[in-house]
């Protein structure tokens, strides 16, 4: 633990070191502006604010050990070893400090640099938050040799703080009961909950955290003393590492503590994880910025030193950003004290100084790594010597992509059927399994804002194929240039060559895949996915890609007809028809051709009617874990992941 972030021992944490700045009757008046939504998302982020009170606490050096437990009664309770949140009284606010933090927006010690250095957690909301969507919250506090408890109901207080005991313990106790009128129909999940707390393990070395379900009895134990190299090793168990041992650097400059972890296996994807104060930010910033051009200008600086390039056609060669990142495995966590996100959302930071902060660290310290490692410097720039060929390979593809993507009608594909709306907002894209049925969609649509491609064939898998590979595939070219977006590089990225992908030019606000509804249509839809994540994530995470669903059955009587998108629905369906002699008749759909344009539109295009669904990233450690697991090139992890979910079928076409 950095000394920056411990509290020199003559500074006090007590009442008095909580600010107020006041308000809480608007959080439950409107619960998605503080967590998010009220739906499963929601409901699991109000673990993550009490449990990032007890990180916080473990940050500054206080604790070390913290229990999570789903109650049998629907309750969460989250124990830590701490200092336990302050009982005596504020005097400006004339209110124990445990009253405050509890009850008031924005009270805590957070605000407050001599008992917070570095903080997560919603600047301060959090705990006070999840109080006001409880029906039921409960404070135990143990500290100065006594047991404090406190209950409060919707996050109004409920009795007085009272001392029910003594203790040689420190710590705080949090047991609370959300409410259920809000986050209507939804329930905590084991392994969305144990996910992020092994992230935190991972990511705050020598925590242990004990995660257990009073209904099921599972219980898993989280201490991981290699950190983030473990974590690396954890995202990676899908891959063949080039390898064995990941690359740790640590170090701090201008009280900034910087923690990278970085492997390479022999997959042509990246993974890079970055965090700030553990906070997952998805969307890069400056701190990213600043591996990535270390990482480049360090390999490529070792390289030149070393003569292992040899000049093309008399010309010097350099690795470009996305050669020296083929095949990587990195997290990256830094602690900072004033951090600046960028939206909401906290997924991007902005802090300008960081990304020289991080490129002086890292820079130095690969350097010296190489230095001392030349054998493993060498496997690296081979690898990446490798993809620059590929990239080389593939330019004339991606100069043709780049060239075809401009709002010309005649430079589109021929067989996309754009719709006549201009706006990006209000235009959406079919992707459609098949000629058959993209012949349908393109009688049934709305030509005025809805446009159609058909793809023929599965896509190449963009898991498994290097990028000339997968820029001379005639699918994905075109859906690139149906896409107008671009492909290739990000806009963080340190060299301007590769980073032609502009969201802003994205003609289709609505990215829709529309396959059959059997076990063809599921893999065309999973390589797309898998091609999209890998290649265009922005796509992703800013909310453009949707999932059409089709229906399963079609059940007739007499003149009667009905659409059934599950079997639950068919049976109701059915048991609604029984009333008469006359026959039922019900047809299982196998293919969108199947349906004419008229059923296609009522069913699966019509906005009024259909069924859609977006795509989104709720686990990003999860996610990858997923898509290498399916598409990678290890075959026992795709067994045992297919394995363990056989028995969640209830659907298979053979």
């Amino acid at each position: 633990m950095s000394e920056d972030n411990q509290i020199s021992s003559h500074q006090e944490y007590a009442a008095d070191s909580i600010t107020v700045l006041k308000g809480l009757e608007a959080v439950r008046k409107r619960p998605a502006m503080y967590i998010g939504d009220v739906g499963k998302k929601g409901l699991h982020h109000l673990v993550w604010e009490v449990v990032d009170n007890s990180i916080d606490e473990a940050m500054a050096g206080h604790c070390d050990t913290i229990y999570v437990t789903m109650l049998k009664d629907g309750g969460i309770s989250v124990e830590d070893n701490g200092r336990g949140i302050p009982v005596d009284i504020n005097k400006k606010e004339g209110k124990s400090g445990l009253e405050l933090v509890m009850t008031v927006l924005h009270a805590g010690g957070k605000f407050d640099k001599d008992s917070y250095k570095v903080s997560g957690g919603l600047h301060g909301v959090g705990v006070s938050v999840v109080n006001a969507l409880s029906r039921l919250c409960v404070a135990e506090i143990h500290r100065d040799g006594k047991i404090s408890t406190q209950s409060y109901e919707i996050g109004i207080t409920k009795n007085e703080l009272k001392e029910i005991g003594t203790t040689d313990k420190t710590g705080t106790i949090i047991r609370f009961y959300p409410d259920y009128e809000i986050f209507v129909g939804h329930k905590y999940n084991f392994d969305t909950i144990d996910e992020r707390l092994r992230e935190l393990a991972y990511l705050n070395s020598g925590i242990t955290i004990f995660f257990s379900d009073e209904n099921s009895d599972r219980k898993t134990k989280h201490f991981y003393e290699g950190g983030i190299s473990e974590f690396v090793i954890h995202l990676d168990q899908n891959h063949h590492p080039v390898f064995e041992t990941p690359i740790h650097i640590k170090g701090e400059k201008e009280g900034t503590p910087v923690d990278l972890a970085l492997r390479y296996n022999d997959s042509y994807t990246e993974t890079l994880l970055t965090f700030v104060n553990n906070i997952n930010t998805i969307e890069g910033g400056t701190h990213l910025a600043g591996f990535k051009s270390a990482l480049t200008r360090s390999l490529n600086q070792y390289a030149t030193k070393n003569k292992l390039f040899k000049p093309i056609k008399g010309k010097t060669f350099s690795l470009g950003g996305d050669d020296v990142r083929e095949g990587l495995t990195a997290v990256l966590s830094i602690k900072v004290q004033e951090p600046q996100f960028e939206g909401q959302t906290k997924t991007k930071l902005g802090n300008g100084e960081i990304k020289g902060i991080c490129d002086s660290i890292i820079m130095e310290s690969l350097s010296d790594f190489f230095e001392q490692n030349p054998n493993i410097a060498k496997q690296i720039i081979g690898k990446a010597e490798n993809a620059a060929r590929a990239r080389e390979a593939a330019r004339k593809a991606r100069e043709l992509v780049r060239r075809k993507n401009v709002l010309d009608i005649s430079a589109l594909p021929g067989k996309l059927a754009d719709c006549s709306e201009k706006d990006p907002a209000r235009s959406e894209i079919y992707l459609v399994e098949g000629d058959s049925a993209g012949g349908s969609a393109k009688q049934g649509r709305d030509r005025k804002f809805q446009a159609i491609l058909p793809l023929r064939g599965k896509v190449i898998n963009a898991e498994k194929a290097r990028i000339d590979k997968l820029l001379a595939n005639n699918e994905i070219q075109t859906i690139i240039t149906a896409l107008g977006a671009g492909f290739g590089g990000d806009s963080e990225s340190e060299e301007t060559s590769a980073g032609d992908f502009n969201i802003q030019k994205l003609r289709y606000h609505k990215i829709i895949i529309m396959t059959d509804a059997d076990v063809d249509g599921s893999h065309i839809r999973t390589l797309l996915l898998t091609f999209l994540y890998r290649k265009m994530p922005e796509l992703i995470t800013g909310g453009y890609v949707y999932i059409a669903q089709p229906p399963l059955y079609k059940l007739s009587k007499g003149k009667q007809e009905h659409y059934a998108f599950t079997d639950e629905q068919r049976d109701i369906i059915l048991e609604s028809l029984k009333v008469g002699d006359k026959k039922i008749d019900i047809a299982r759909y196998k293919g969108l051709g199947e349906m004419n344009p008229g059923q296609l539109w009522e069913t699966t295009m019509d906005p009024d009617t259909r069924t859609l669904y977006q795509v989104t990233i709720d686990d990003l450690v999860e996610t990858n874990l997923v898509f290498s697991k399916l598409m990678g090139e290890v075959v026992e992890s795709r067994r045992e992941f297919i394995v363990s979910k056989a028995k969640f079928v209830s659907n298979l076409d053979i």
